[in-house]
C-alpha cells in the first residue's frame, strides 16, 4: 500500500495524513475484495524495515491501528471477513497486541475471506524464523534433513494456512518486491498503477483483475 506520504505531501500534508486516508482505501479493497469472491488478501501494513522511520510516525501508525482494528470489526464481521495476522509480534506495542487478538478471536469463525495484516512483517525474517524453526525439530530428532523439501519451508512459514497469492498489486509506480512474501510470490502475476494508495478505488482494482485474467500462467511450462 504505498504511496501515502507522497500522497500527503502533494497536498501539502504531514505525512501521517496519508495513511489516516489510506484506511479508507483499505475498508474498500476489502469489502470489493469479499463481495466479488476473493479467498485471502493480504496487506503489507507495516514492514520490519519500516520500524527505523521517525518515532513521531511510528507512534502515529501504531495508534492509528489500533483504532483501526476496532472500528473496521463491524466491516469485517458484516462482510463475513476472518481476521488473521502475518510478521513478529515482539516489538508491536501492547495496545496494538491487544486490539490484534481480540479482533482475531472476534472474525474467527468467518468464511468468506481471510483478510492477513501484515505487521512487522519481512519476508526475509518469515524465512529465517521458519529456518529456526526447522532447525529445532531436526536437533530435536523429529525431522530429518532429507525429509525436508518445499513444503516443510511453506508449512513453517507465519501463515501456512494461506494460499500462495495469484495476484501481487503495487501502488504509486513502485517496481520492486520490498521483502514481502519473497517465498509464496514466486509465480504470482504483478500488476503495477501509479496511483498512490490513498486514491486507490474499486476501479482500480476491477482494472487489476481485468488484466490478471488476461495472464497465461505457464508456472515454467510450456503451454500449447
Amino acid at each position: 500500500m504505498d504511496g501515502n506520504g507522497r500522497w500527503a505531501k502533494g497536498r501539502g500534508f504531514e505525512r501521517v495524513r496519508g495513511h489516516e486516508r489510506g484506511t479508507t482505501a483499505v475498508r474498500d479493497t476489502v469489502t470489493e475484495c469479499a463481495r466479488l469472491g476473493v479467498q485471502a488478501l493480504t496487506l503489507y501494513a507495516f514492514s520490519e524495515e519500516n520500524w527505523s522511520r521517525p518515532k513521531r510516525e511510528i507512534h502515529f501508525l501504531m495508534k492509528l491501528l489500533e483504532r483501526f482494528l476496532v472500528a473496521e470489526r463491524g466491516t469485517l464481521m458484516d462482510n463475513a471477513v476472518r481476521l488473521v495476522h502475518a510478521g513478529r509480534r515482539q516489538r508491536l506495542p501492547e495496545g496494538v497486541l491487544e486490539k490484534l487478538d481480540e479482533t482475531v478471536a472476534l472474525t474467527a469463525d468467518n468464511q468468506r475471506m481471510t483478510l492477513c495484516l501484515a505487521i512487522s512483517y519481512g519476508s526475509r525474517q518469515e524465512i529465517t524464523d521458519a529456518v529456526r524453526k526447522i532447525a529445532e525439530k531436526v536437533r530435536a530428532g523429529s525431522l530429518l534433513p532429507n525429509d525436508i523439501d518445499e513444503q516443510t519451508i511453506s508449512d513453517h512459514l507465519y501463515r501456512p494456512d494461506l494460499p500462495d497469492p495469484d495476484l501481487l498489486i503495487r501502488t504509486a509506480g513502485e517496481l520492486r518486491i520490498s521483502n514481502f512474501l519473497l517465498w509464496q510470490i514466486s509465480y504470482a502475476e504483478l500488476w503495477v498503477t501509479e496511483t498512490c494508495w490513498p486514491d486507490f478505488t474499486k476501479e482500480h482494482l476491477h482494472a487489476a483483475f481485468a488484466a490478471y485474467r488476461q495472464r497465461v500462467r505457464r508456472f515454467g511450462a510450456v503451454v500449447p
